[in-house]
C-alpha cells in the first residue's frame, strides 16, 4: 500500500470540558477522538491524501470507538493494534474562559499502568508499511514510556535508511514522563533523526531556550533538521528551510473556543503542502488556515476542514491555491 503520510504514536480518548473554566468547575465531560499524530492524519485524509497509521488501543469500547473515527475519516488502520488486557489511554482537557487554551490531565503511564498506547512494541510494527510512505510523522508524547519508545525510534530508523521523510512534533506534555533530564536527552535524539520538525512557541522555549522563532530555528538546524516551524497561535507561524527560504504570517481572525488539535491540524496542512510541493508561503498560509478552522469548535477533529471547505476559507480570505 503506498500512503502520503503514516503517523505512529498515540491514540485516546480526550473528555474535554463542555464549558470553559476548570477542572473543579466544569459540569460535565465530552467524548472526542484525540491523539496528535492520529489527529493529524484525520486532517491530511480530509484534504484528500492517504494516510495510515500506526498504534495502539486497549481491549475496551473506547478502543472500538477510536478505531471506527480513523477508519470513517480514511485513515488506513491496518497496523493498530488492539492490546488484550489493557484499556485505551483517556485525558482530560479543560479550557480557560478568556483565551480557550487548554491544560491536560492523562490517565496513562506514569500515573497508571497497563494503557495501550505506551504498550506499542517492536513486534507490533510492520517496517515495510513504512517503507510504502513518503512521510513517517511522529509524536514526542509518545516516545515519553518504553516500551512505545523503543519500538518508534526503530521505526524511525527505518524509515531514514528507506528514504522516507521524518517529520517530528514533540507534543511537549510533561505530565506523562518522568523527568526534564529524560525529555531533553529523547528529544535531541529524535531532532538528529528528523527531516521535518515543528514546534508550539512554549515548546521551542523549553527546547532551545528561546522565544525567537528564527533563534529556535537557528538551534534546530544544527541538529540537522531541514524544515522548522514554529506556531505561536494567535500571532500567527513562521517557517524556515535549512538553506534559508523562510515565511512568517499572522493568524486567521475566527473565535476561538477550544484550542485542541489546533497544532495537529496545522501539521496536516503543513504536510499537504510538502508533499505538493508549494512553497513554503503557500505552505504556511494552508497550514494556519486548517489550524484556525480546529478552534472554531469544540475537540480536536470536529473541525478539521474538508478540502472543500478549507478552499472556501482560502477563497475568503483571498488566497489562491489549487489543493
Amino acid at each position: 500500500m503506498s500512503l502520503d503520510v503514516v503517523g505512529i504514536g498515540e491514540v485516546l480518548i480526550d473528555f474535554v470540558g463542555t464549558e470553559p473554566g476548570s477542572y473543579v468547575d466544569v459540569p460535565a465531560f465530552q467524548k472526542c477522538f484525540g491523539g496528535a499524530p492520529m489527529n493529524t492524519l484525520v486532517g491530511v485524509a480530509r484534504l484528500g491524501r492517504k494516510p495510515g497509521a500506526i498504534t495502539a488501543v486497549g481491549e475496551d469500547p473506547f478502543g472500538k470507538f477510536l478505531i471506527r473515527e480513523l477508519q470513517r475519516n480514511g485513515v488506513d488502520t491496518s497496523q493498530v493494534k488492539i492490546k488484550k488486557g489493557m484499556r485505551t489511554t483517556i485525558s482530560f482537557v479543560a479550557n480557560e474562559p478568556e483565551t480557550g487554551e487548554r491544560s491536560f490531565i492523562f490517565y496513562r503511564k506514569p500515573w497508571v499502568t497497563g494503557t495501550a498506547d505506551s504498550s506499542l512494541s517492536i513486534e507490533d510494527i510492520d517496517l515495510d508499511y513504512i517503507s510504502n510512505a513518503k512521510i513517517l510523522h511522529v509524536s514526542g508524547f509518545s516516545l515519553s514510556q518504553n516500551p512505545s519508545r523503543k519500538a518508534i525510534l526503530n521505526a524511525v530508523k527505518h524509515a531514514r535508511s528507506s528514504d522516507v521523510h521524518v517529520s517530528f512534533d514533540p507534543t511537549l506534555r510533561l505530565d506523562v514522563w518522568n523527568s526534564t533530564r529524560t525529555i531533553r536527552r529523547i528529544y535531541g535524539k529524535m531532532l538528529r533523526m528528523s527531516d521535518i520538525a515543528t514546534f508550539s512557541q512554549e515548546e521551542a522555549s523549553f527546547i532551545f531556550g528561546t522565544h525567537d522563532p528564527e533563534k529556535a530555528a537557528g538551534k534546530a538546524f544544527r541538529y540537522g533538521v531541514e524544515i522548522v516551524g514554529i506556531k505561536m497561535g494567535a500571532e500567527g507561524a513562521f517557517l524556515q528551510r535549512r538553506r534559508g527560504e523562510k515565511a512568517w504570517l499572522p493568524a486567521f481572525k475566527v473565535k476561538a473556543v477550544d484550542t485542541t488539535g489546533a497544532g495537529d491540524g496545522w501539521n496536516a496542512g503543513l504536510l499537504i503542502g510538502l508533499i505538493s510541493g508549494w512553497d513554503l508561503h503557500t505552505c504556511l498560509s494552508v497550514a494556519n488556515a486548517v489550524g484556525a478552522l480546529v478552534v472554531t469548535k469544540h475537540g480536536a477533529i470536529t473541525a478539521l476542514p474538508y478540502k472543500h471547505e478549507l478552499e472556501e476559507f482560502l477563497k475568503a480570505n483571498k488566497i489562491d491555491v489549487k489543493l
